[in-house]
C-alpha cells in the first residue's frame, strides 16, 4: 500500500524520533510505499488564516494553501501518525494539519447541509503516541487524543477500516526496558501493517 506517515515532534533526538524511524523501517520492510511527512522538518504552518476560514467551504479555492498536502493525503491508501500527547492533546502542528488539510471536498462533503465522510481512500489507520501522564490520568480526563483517532478520524476514512492505537503512557518515568519493548512492538506492528 501507499502509506502516508504523519510525524509531529520537533526534537530529532526524542523517543518519538526513534518511534518514527522504527515506523519507517517496519513499513519499508513490509514492502509498502512510504510518503514520510515530517511536519516540523517540512515547516508546515498549522495556522488557519482568516482568508482560509472565510473560504473554507469554497471547493474551488479552499485547498490552495495546502494543495501539496491534500494531494499526498488523497494519494495515500493508509495513514500512520506518530505523535506525542501534550496536555492531553495533539501538538498544535498536527491539530493544524487536521484543520487545514481535512477540508470540505477532502475528508468530507456537504450534502443537503449534512456532513458526509469522504476520505475513503484511507483503508487503514494506525497511531503511535507517547503520553507524559499515566494511563489512569488519561482515562480520568477521557483520553481525548485516543477519541480523536478512534472516533473522529475513524468516521472520515473508509467505513470499517481497521484502526490501531499504540500508546506508551507515563513516558517520563518508564524504564529503558519498557521503552525498548514498546519500540519493538511498534516495529512488529508496522511489519504486519
Amino acid at each position: 500500500m501507499r502509506v502516508l506517515v504523519l510525524y509531529a515532534h520537533p526534537v530529532e533526538t526524542s523517543f518519538a524520533s526513534a518511534l518514527h524511524a522504527e515506523v519507517l523501517r517496519g513499513l519499508t520492510a513490509a514492502g509498502h510505499e512510504v510518503d514520510d511527512c515530517d511536519l516540523y522538518a517540512e515547516g508546515f504552518d498549522p495556522r488557519l488564516t482568516r482568508e482560509e476560514r472565510m473560504g473554507y467551504h469554497d471547493l474551488e479555492t479552499n485547498q490552495a494553501g495546502v494543495a501539496s498536502y491534500v494531494d499526498r493525503l488523497l494519494a495515500a491508501e493508509a495513514l500512520v501518525i506518530v505523535t506525542p500527547v501534550w496536555n492531553f492533546g495533539h501538538p498544535a502542528i498536527l491539530k493544524g494539519f487536521f484543520d487545514r488539510v481535512f477540508l470540505p471536498g477532502v475528508s468530507f462533503k456537504m450534502v443537503d447541509g449534512k456532513v458526509r465522510p469522504s476520505l475513503h481512500n484511507i483503508r487503514k489507520l494506525s497511531v503511535i503516541s507517547t503520553y507524559g501522564g499515566t494511563w489512569l490520568r488519561a482515562f480520568l480526563v477521557g483520553d481525548p487524543p485516543r477519541k480523536i483517532v478512534t472516533r473522529v478520524l475513524r468516521a472520515v476514512i473508509k467505513p470499517v477500516a481497521p484502526v490501531s492505537y499504540h500508546a506508551l503512557y507515563d513516558m517520563n518515568r518508564v524504564t529503558e526496558q519498557t521503552r525498548s519493548a514498546f519500540l519493538k512492538k511498534v516495529g512488529q506492528s508496522m511489519e504486519a501493517f
